[in-house]
């Protein structure tokens, strides 16, 4: 029985019963396994994928919806992966063209490698930032920007302020992720001034790494505070993606251990920027679901 062309394998919806397949995906791709961030994400947003002829999957990504369920204003696009062996084929155009249909209207926002930003410009996106990727084992001195900063665990009575806070500062509602994050962080901690929670953050675990994100704060010296908060529970090397415009916090993660790996560009459709205080949002959650 003949092998059917590329293009005319069907695209379908992933579900949580994928995820070892998206991780296979990944992994022939070079990148890590990262089978705790696909959980996350295909529990909480929408994955597609094309089913390889040969087994496995040919293509897949993931879109995380931000705003009401009937009518999202934000859609982060993320995890744009093709198998090795059905590279430049067109599969990830395909499956681009799809999501960009499906989503209909709603505004779209992603993090492109500049291997795939070509790509994203040719369907319609454009650039409006660039987020530094970091990592490295943090060491701790002396800074009187942490001084003054008061963090703590955060509790479920928490809960509340934290989901106005974020969706203040993100510019659309996230509650369905961040009520994932007492299970998926080890980490999460909050900022504090006069009973007031002025920032939170959260470190979660990546392969060998412990990813900071999302970081929002009312100021640099609240998100060297949370940062280095998080550094001192842990061992593992800190990874983060940091916006290019927070160069305060950036030199300061240098100065204690972490070295920059790479940098992404942020792109968007069908608005000029991502929504928000982009002042307060100094790290994503991961830079797969904005």
């Amino acid at each position: 029985m003949p092998t059917p062309p590329l293009a005319a394998l069907p695209i379908r919806r992933l579900t949580f019963r994928d995820l070892p397949a998206c991780a296979d995906l990944s992994e022939d791709r070079g990148w890590p396994r990262e089978e705790h961030k696909w959980g996350l994400l295909l529990s909480a947003g929408k994955g597609y994928g094309i089913d390889g002829p040969d087994g496995g999957l040919a293509s897949a990504c993931v879109v995380t919806e931000y705003g009401s369920q009937e009518q999202p204003s934000l859609g982060a696009i993320g995890m744009v992966l093709v198998a090795e062996r059905h590279a430049r084929q067109g599969v990830g155009r395909r499956l681009m063209r799809h999501v960009l249909s499906v989503m209909d209207s709603t505004p779209l926002t992603l993090y492109a490698t500049p291997n795939g930003r070509p790509l994203y410009e040719e369907l319609g996106f454009k650039a409006t930032g660039r987020a530094e990727m970091l990592r490295g084992h943090f060491v701790p001195g002396p800074d009187g920007s942490v001084a003054g900063v008061s963090t703590r665990s955060a509790t479920a009575e928490d809960l509340p302020a934290l989901l106005r806070l974020d969706e203040e500062v993100f510019g659309a509602d996230r509650t369905h992720i961040i009520t994932r994050l007492p299970a998926f962080a080890d980490q999460l901690r909050v900022a504090e001034e006069d009973g007031r929670i002025i920032g939170y953050a959260a470190a979660w675990p990546n392969m060998d790494t412990h990813v900071v994100g999302p970081l929002i704060a009312r100021d640099t010296p609240t998100a060297t505070a949370l940062l280095a908060s998080l550094a001192a529970r842990t061992d593992r090397p800190l990874r983060t993606d940091i916006d290019v415009r927070h160069e305060e916090l950036l030199a300061w993660v240098k100065d204690h251990g972490l070295e920059s790996i790479t940098f992404n560009t942020v792109m968007t459709c069908g608005i000029t920027e991502p929504p928000g205080d982009w002042t307060r949002r100094f790290a994503p959650v991961t830079v797969a679901a904005g």
